[in-house]
């Protein structure tokens, strides 16, 4: 039997929500989170299958500037959001929830949109929290989502306002629907600032939308992506994973997604987690872990992506995500991972060559540092290609080239990255406190996403609908 190593942590149980000690079991390549709530017994989830095996993987963050302080410790975490002075990472992205209403009632979601939905918040209220947010944020990236934000027919107005309140890159979360009903929508997204969408891409074939969203979609998200490659919006294809439904995929939406390059700059795997209107109980067997992932990725694509070109993140918690960034060959296919200066938490390194060993991305790095990194990176790759500027003959200066030389492999790049939200099965607090991604409320607080979207197997919340 493999040697057990144990890291100290602490979680909820998932029947109370009562905060209780817990720990992480590293056995070989799997890790499992373990906490015994005194009153209702032993929990034990798998939260990484290896290979990769944990061992090696993880980043250690250094403390850097303080992220802003908006609630005081009283309960302690995660009942204080936020944040508090526990919260170890600053704002890399923030979500305005915009419409509790969506067009499509999918089996899963992890907002439950369409239920009982508030009204939604108008212009005033919206512009009051973009000022508010940014004031604590400063310059972060802006996820406007939902609901599905495109219900309303204001939208363009809502992105004007948060380019209005100082935030540089804003992103639509959204499952295309109107985007591609409405010939128009995009242009008028992208003049108002709109500068990416997040769009839902579950799979390449109509069963996969049927089983996962409750009908055939296919058709229609490539119409929302030709749309926004027309008006000139980056597009991130989102799959949400589940296991027995798309995970056999991952490589044919790689595949779709490099074909539509550089319209579509990456591909964002989610597995899907037990929030909102998709809880279970406590089972591997439903689970889709990071490294299960990588290792689809590498046998689906005939290893054109592997395992090793993988690296964790440097803003939010190593066990939460990884991403790698790919040249297009120009051929369909992808080239050697691309390690130059604006490659996201990777030192400086050969502009085109896979590393030897993933060693090179695990240095140290301060929080708000890798937020820095982060952040730029995410605007960069995500927003809509730029166009090469042609080389002039009377410009020869070193900085016109080098801008030259930027726009042209910007061009050339493709993301692949997943994030494994955590659920109320695998809720680690010490990662709850390095999240960088925060859900804004009403009151303009900033609430890790996991824990905002924490359900519990009988749907209470901590902070959704509360």
């Amino acid at each position: 039997m493999a040697d057990v190593v144990t890291e100290a942590t602490e979680s909820l149980c998932p029947v109370c929500l009562a905060r209780i000690p817990a720990r992480r079991e590293i056995r070989g390549d799997d890790g499992f989170l373990v906490r015994t709530c005194p009153e209702h017994g032993t929990f034990r989830t798998r939260f990484w299958h290896g290979p990769p095996g944990l061992v090696g993987w993880g980043r250690e963050k250094t403390p850097g500037a303080p992220p802003p302080r908006q609630t005081a410790v009283d309960q302690g975490c995660p009942f204080d959001c936020g944040l508090c002075p526990e919260h170890a990472q600053h704002t890399c992205t923030a979500v305005f929830e915009v419409t509790g209403r969506c067009n499509l009632g999918c089996p899963i979601c992890f907002a439950s949109a369409g239920e009982d939905a508030p009204p939604d918040p108008d212009l005033d209220a919206l512009d009051k929290r973009f000022q508010a947010a940014f004031q604590a944020t400063g310059p972060a990236n802006v996820q406007i989502s939902g609901g599905e934000p495109t219900v309303r027919d204001d939208l363009p107005q809502i992105v004007a306002l948060a380019r209005r309140a100082g935030y540089g890159f804003i992103q639509v979360n959204t499952n295309g629907l109107a985007l591609a009903a409405d010939a128009d929508l995009a242009k008028r997204l992208a003049d108002a600032g709109a500068d990416s969408v997040f769009l839902q891409f579950d799979g390449v074939t109509d069963a996969v939308h049927t089983a996962l969203r409750g009908r055939a979609l296919a058709d229609i998200k490539r119409t929302a992506i030709e749309r926004c490659a027309a008006a000139r919006i980056g597009v991130v294809l989102v799959p949400t994973i589940v296991a027995g439904i798309n995970l056999d995929q991952v490589g044919d939406i790689i595949r779709f997604g490099v074909s539509r390059a550089p319209a579509v700059r990456g591909v964002h795997f989610q597995p899907v987690g037990s929030f909102g209107r998709y809880p279970w109980h406590n089972g591997n067997e439903a689970r889709v872990t990071l490294p299960e992932l990588m290792t689809a990725l590498e046998r689906q694509t005939d290893a054109m992506v592997r395992v090793e070109d993988f690296h964790p993140p440097c803003c939010e918690h190593s066990l939460c995500s990884f991403s790698a960034s790919f040249t297009l060959d120009g051929k369909g296919g992808l080239g050697p991972v691309w390690t130059g200066p604006s490659s996201c938490c990777t030192p400086p390194a050969s502009p085109l060559a896979r590393p030897a060993t993933a060693d090179v991305y695990h240095a140290p790095i301060r929080a708000d540092e890798g937020s820095r990194q982060s952040k730029s990176f995410v605007a960069r790759q995500w927003g809509p290609p730029p166009a090469p500027e042609p080389a002039s003959p009377t410009k020869v200066q070193a900085d016109d080239f080098s801008r030259f030389l930027e726009r042209a492999s910007l061009s050339r790049r493709f993301s692949i990255s997943a994030m494994g939200f955590q659920d109320i099965w695998t809720l680690d607090l010490e990662r709850a406190k390095g999240c960088c991604i925060h859900v804004v409320d009403a009151r303009a607080r900033l609430i890790p996403f996991c824990i905002y979207n924490l359900t519990a197997p009988d749907g209470r919340t901590l902070y959704r609908g509360r």
